[in-house]
């Protein structure tokens, strides 16, 4: 018994088609033995009776003939018992009569009616008298005088027993017609009978071989078209697919195996999917961390500062303002907060700013309420607020002012930060957008929006991100694009444990 990963094969695929080979041709091979048999035995028995009619028949046409012609110029003295083998013309009578004997006693040990193995008897009994009349026709020859009684004994004697040959022979054919008409009626018989057997036997063997062709090419080609199904929902990315097969035969053994692949895909797809998310997470944190530094270190300058030019008052402003920021940023741990919360994180950021540069800095929130409870990643909106600020304003040397506005089209939540800055000539806005693309680089200009770029990918997919729009003296456009998605922390930090 074949075994393959522990699955035995009962019922090989070469056995299958093995018996229905079986069930066809040797069921055809028995109908045509029996069929052969049958014409065989009609064939045997009518040229049996055939023969016998014929070799009684040559007698009855010839042997009367020959034996009166032969006898009579032996009487007559016209050849003699030694002579006539001489003349090609006469028969000897012996011959004849021995010849004779000799058929007859054949025909009697093929005969089986009981009238015409009589008539046979009578013939042999015949032959044996007209034997004894030739040979007393013989011994008068041998003397003189007896012509006369000769005749009169060829008259009486010879001639009257080849009649009663002939007749005691036609008898015989009589009796052997008649059982021939009775063995054809009997032959008949059992050729209906043969044939009735044979539709039978045909039909049944068609039926058969009709059900187990049936079985056989169902039992091959369900398996494989389930296969073909499985195998086509598999490669479509449903691994939780399975195959059942109990044939016990090869097709079972590649179900199984199909069925360990897509196990093993699936747990391997679902490892894999596990290790990117954790990824996507491990790295949005990494980016995060990145971020939150910056800007702490800057504040804390900023209140040592104005605690050491004792401007108390503004330094506990921004320290609540601080306190407020980094509520927001904490948050409980969750990664995602809703619009509303990251308005409040940037007002408070500003404000910090705005306490530090209030000489050159004014800004502008308009984030309609529509958008307050929808979700979006935290720490997107404060480095590129913290981006115009440093490469906008501040390098204008003059008051400026940084707008943030929100809006919704077609379930994809734009924000822009604007400001009205030193803005960027074609090729560096080029280098910059460039720049963005690759997170980790240590450029001052590009690092915050980088991360900002590569969180957002990371987290909603490469169609979401920044654009940046920007002319020299005009200022610049941060444009973010987040799809629309109701705030919900608790299902996005479960799925991340």
């Amino acid at each position: 018994m074949d075994m393959n990963n522990g699955t035995p094969i009962r019922y090989p695929l070469r056995w299958k088609l093995f018996m229905v080979a079986v069930v066809i041709i040797i069921p055809m091979i028995i109908l045509s033995v029996y069929q052969i048999a049958a014409l065989h035995n009609y064939s045997t028995a009518y040229d049996a009776i055939v023969r016998r009619i014929t070799s009684a028949n040559d007698y009855n046409l010839n042997f009367k003939a020959e034996m009166d012609e032969g006898m009579y110029k032996i009487v007559v003295e016209a050849e003699t018992f030694d002579s006539i083998d001489d003349n090609s013309d006469l028969k000897n009578p012996y011959k004849l009569i021995e010849a004779a004997r000799n058929s007859f006693t054949s025909l009697r040990e093929i005969t089986s009616s009981r009238e015409s193995l009589d008539w046979i008897k009578r013939i042999l009994l015949n032959l044996d008298t007209l034997e004894d009349r030739v040979n007393e026709i013989r011994d008068n020859l041998k003397q003189t005088g007896h012509y006369e009684e000769n005749i009169e004994m060829l008259e009486s004697d010879i001639y009257i027993l080849t009649e009663l040959f002939q007749e005691e022979i036609q008898y015989y054919i009589y009796y052997e017609t008649q059982n021939f008409e009775a063995i054809r009626q009997i032959l008949n018989e059992q050729v209906t009978k043969v044939i009735v057997t044979m539709i039978v036997a045909l039909a049944s063997i068609i039926i058969t071989s009709v059900l187990v062709n049936i079985f056989v090419t169902n039992s091959i080609t369900r398996p494989i078209r389930m296969l073909c199904d499985k195998t086509a929902m598999v490669a479509k990315g449903d691994f939780t697919t399975r195959t059942i097969c109990e044939n016990h035969d090869e097709l079972s053994i590649l179900s199984d195996s199909f069925n360990d692949m897509a196990s093993k895909l699936e747990q391997q797809v679902n490892r894999i999917r596990l290790e990117q998310e954790n990824l996507r997470h491990m790295e949005s944190k990494l980016l995060q961390t990145q971020i939150n530094p910056h800007f702490l270190y800057n504040t804390l300058d900023t209140i040592i500062w104005l605690i050491e030019a004792e401007k108390n008052k503004e330094a506990i402003d921004i320290v609540v303002s601080l306190s407020e920021f980094f509520r927001i940023i904490v948050s409980k741990g969750r990664d995602f907060i809703t619009i509303r919360e990251e308005e409040i994180h940037i007002k408070s950021y500003l404000q910090i700013q705005q306490s530090r540069y209030k000489d050159i800095l004014d800004y502008e929130i308009n984030i309609p309420e529509e958008l307050y409870r929808y979700q979006i990643l935290k720490l997107t909106l404060q480095p590129l607020i913290e981006n115009s600020l440093y490469h906008g304003i501040k390098m204008l040397r003059a008051r400026g002012k940084i707008t943030v506005t929100g809006g919704i089209w077609d379930k994809v939540i734009c924000f822009h930060v604007m400001d009205n800055g030193i803005g960027m000539e074609e090729e560096e806005l080029n280098a910059l957008r460039k720049e963005i693309e690759m997170p980790g680089s240590k450029q001052s200009t590009g690092f915050g929006l980088a991360n900002v770029n590569k969180r957002i990918k990371l987290n909603y997919g490469d169609m979401y991100g920044l654009d940046i729009q920007s002319k020299k003296g005009e200022g610049t456009d941060i444009i973010i694009k987040i799809p629309v998605s109701i705030a919900d922390n608790e299902q996005r930090e479960a799925r991340y444990e």
